[in-house]
């Protein structure tokens, strides 16, 4: 045989190797355009869309945790509130009953201040028996009253306050301080902190205005 039929052809291995190669850069470039193409993200985009997506929960989580203090804050104010409200009401539901019953003390006080401190010494079994029962049931009064936390006021010597007290007259006497309560007309009431009914009363007029409130050793010291 001749030297030509043993050379090895070697035309068709470069074909077909320019064609492998050929064929994997193709598929390289569409790999990269169906990424593309399909929205597929490399790692780093990956990593960045984890990191925004994170960031978004924590602060859901932190707005949800804000609303639940805000809830907790706001059912713990409705349970004081509610608490304080059903003590006022314990404690005042017997405002109008104790304000109308107050009459009935006045009516026996009128009675007693008609029987002068003579007529009580000279008087007999039978009228010093029914001034001291009327004096008996004005003192059962008053103890009922501060059972249910209704307290009798008679600030004389007080300084007026119009809050708790209704000036009927004014007394010129420049020996007393101007302001001062003087003489009661009509006793007050207080139903624990409020005012059932003020004190009538007569105020001072005339003298030196009332010595300010002395204030305790420990108060001044921590104002200096």
């Amino acid at each position: 045989m001749s030297d030509e039929t043993n050379t090895p052809d070697t035309s068709n291995d470069n074909l077909e190797n320019a064609a492998q190669e050929s064929g994997l850069n193709t598929s390289d470039a569409a790999t990269e355009e169906e990424l593309t193409q399909t929205g597929k993200r490399t790692p780093e985009e990956v990593i960045d869309a984890l990191l925004e997506e994170n960031q978004k929960l924590r602060e859901e989580k932190d707005a949800l945790k804000d609303q639940m203090l805000r809830l907790a804050a706001d059912m713990e104010n409705l349970r004081r509130r509610t608490k304080r409200e059903v003590a006022d009401t314990r404690q005042y539901a017997i405002s109008n009953f104790a304000r109308d019953v107050l009459s009935i003390g006045d009516n026996l006080d009128r009675a007693i201040s008609t029987v002068s401190e003579e007529e009580k010494e000279g008087a007999g079994t039978t009228l010093a028996a029914l001034v001291e029962g009327v004096e008996m049931t004005g003192r059962e009064m008053v103890r009922v009253f501060a059972k249910h936390g209704v307290t009798k006021e008679e600030p004389i010597g007080e300084k007026f306050d119009p809050n708790r007290h209704q000036a009927v007259f004014e007394v010129p006497n420049p020996s007393v301080a101007s302001g001062m309560v003087v003489q009661v007309m009509q006793a007050g009431y207080m139903l624990g902190d409020r005012v059932l009914r003020p004190a009538m009363v007569g105020v001072s007029k005339g003298g030196p205005k009332p010595a300010p409130k002395a204030v305790p050793d420990d108060e001044a010291d921590i104002e200096d």
